[in-house]
């Protein structure tokens, strides 16, 4: 693999407690790497803001502010007010808030399925407030994520992160104007449909991720995950579509930078 090709991972947890025993000494190391920018993306409170402040540290490093559906509580509604108060103090000109995310619907768990709609609505309305695009989970819940995003069209788009390997999940999120996020379980040997997926992607509407600490793809499988790993997403993908890893990396690096609406 070249040594001088340049990554975006476009979301990251570098905000997760399995980081805090490392993080610093880690952060430079994948810099170092050749993963130039990434994105460490809040799913409660405490993340975002933790995310905001790593953003403030390191000039590669960009945030989203959020409230994942896993993270909901009773008190969602005021953990949804938070998330608009951050924004209100922190977004400025200089600000590296990129997006509102992750948010969405989970249906994995068993988390109040009102509960979650209504986060997901208020958060795209936050979104809009704030023309910033949004960054979704969607798991086991996608035809409800769809009629959402239909009913409650979002100004700036947005990504489908460590998007499921669903074709008519894919169709629907193009059709919308959404970017596609490919993450480490294109790399498992018993994906389903991962040929076809990375081929069914406009390569101007792909992005790549880790979604570390979580998803470490093959050969790392098992281990933490971190944003070093995602050559080996991009890596999979060059495969499928029988292309050269620099053009899959160049071209989802240029499209997260238009997404995010980095310079």
């Amino acid at each position: 693999m070249d040594e001088n090709l340049q990554f975006f991972d476009s979301h990251a947890h570098l905000d997760d407690e399995k980081f805090n025993t490392d993080r610093e000494k880690l952060i430079p190391e994948i810099y170092n790497s050749g993963i130039t920018k990434f994105v460490s993306c809040g799913y409660n409170v405490e993340s975002s803001l933790k995310a905001i402040e790593l953003s403030k540290k390191y000039s590669y490093i960009y945030c989203t502010v959020g409230i994942s559906p896993n993270d909901l509580s009773t008190e969602y509604e005021r953990e949804v007010e938070k998330v608009e108060r951050i924004l209100k103090n922190e977004l400025n000109k200089d600000s590296k808030i990129v997006a509102i995310g992750e948010i969405g619907l989970d249906y994995h768990y068993d988390i109040d399925r009102n509960w979650q709609k209504n986060a997901f609505i208020k958060q795209i309305e936050i979104a809009n407030k704030f023309n910033l695009p949004i960054v979704i989970h969607t798991r086991e819940a996608v035809m409800d994520t769809i009629e959402i995003l239909k009913q409650h069209p979002v100004n700036k788009k947005g990504i489908f992160h460590c998007c499921p390997f669903n074709r008519e999940l894919i169709k629907e999120a193009l059709n919308i104007g959404f970017y596609i996020s490919i993450a480490g379980p294109i790399t498992f040997k018993n994906s389903k449909n991962a040929e076809e997926i990375a081929n069914l992607i406009p390569l101007d509407k792909m992005l790549i991720e880790t979604d570390s600490p979580y998803l470490a793809p093959e050969p790392v499988r098992g281990t933490r995950n971190d944003p070093r790993n995602v050559k080996y997403t991009a890596q999979k993908i060059a495969e499928f579509r029988n292309m050269n890893i620099a053009e899959i990396a160049k071209a989802t690096y240029n499209n997260a930078k238009t997404i995010f609406s980095i310079e």
